[in-house]
């Protein structure tokens, strides 16, 4: 028998046909690649996108780069509606982590995380969380020792929160299968992007759907590109 999933979609044209029209609502999905292969404008425009055609309101958690430089770099890409954004509330925890990090016992910056995670789910309402990124907040909470434990109850408490979470990983797509890769296991899904090189002069940006819990999706690679604020994934040609 059939069930049928709400599915939250990526808007990446093309891209949520091979995944059965999105990724299901409430689950935890990795968004992984190398720098510069766009994981943070990719997942800005779930959101922008989201919020756009369905009025879906949102989080963007950043623990890096600060909520101007975002801004700004989303604006020159063409995702700057005024009204759009006012539904992806960005969360700037870079200054935070900044002075607070070195103060705090193991473990207590994840709590500091929920927290402000928690309030704004209670004063904004929102229903897709980006976090930007996870090695940043494992850096910052000392996820050493028992990390996988640390990480299968993180992922636990963001499905109990009711919301649809990206974490994006610097993890490279070669890895992902090495013994440390304990998220790629724990989360509900896996989408990796890479560069690939053409020839001897060209490099192309590349999306796969690694993982997808309730989801009969295509796993091979699939060209991504960016133009006119949209992404879109088409079939590789042949080399």
């Amino acid at each position: 028998m059939y069930i049928s999933i709400d599915r939250v979609k990526t808007h990446i044209h093309n891209f949520d046909e091979y995944i059965q029209g999105g990724v299901p609502k409430g689950h935890v999905i990795l968004i992984t690649g190398t720098p510069g292969t766009m994981k943070s404008s990719l997942c800005y425009s779930i959101l922008y996108h989201n919020a756009r055609q369905n009025g879906i309101r949102s989080v963007y958690m950043t623990l890096e780069q600060s909520k101007e430089n975002l801004l700004q770099q989303m604006e020159f890409m063409g995702m700057n509606d005024p009204e759009v954004q006012e539904k992806v509330y960005i969360l700037d925890l870079a200054t935070i982590r900044k002075n607070v990090t070195e103060m705090m016992a193991k473990g207590s910056w994840l709590q500091v995380f929920k927290m402000y995670a928690e309030t704004v789910k209670k004063d904004q309402g929102f229903d897709i969380l980006v976090l930007d990124s996870l090695d940043v907040l494992e850096m910052a909470a000392q996820l050493n020792n028992d990390r996988r434990n640390d990480l299968f109850y993180l992922f636990m408490w963001l499905r109990g929160m009711g919301v649809t979470s990206f974490l994006i990983s610097e993890t490279a797509p070669d890895h992902m299968n090495g013994s440390r890769f304990d998220e790629g296991y724990l989360a509900d899904g896996v989408i990796s992007l890479k560069l690939q090189s053409i020839g001897e002069s060209d490099v192309q940006r590349r999306i796969r759907a690694v993982k997808l819990r309730s989801t009969n999706h295509k796993t091979g690679y699939f060209s991504l590109m960016f133009s006119d604020g949209m992404f879109r994934a088409t079939q590789v040609i042949s080399e």
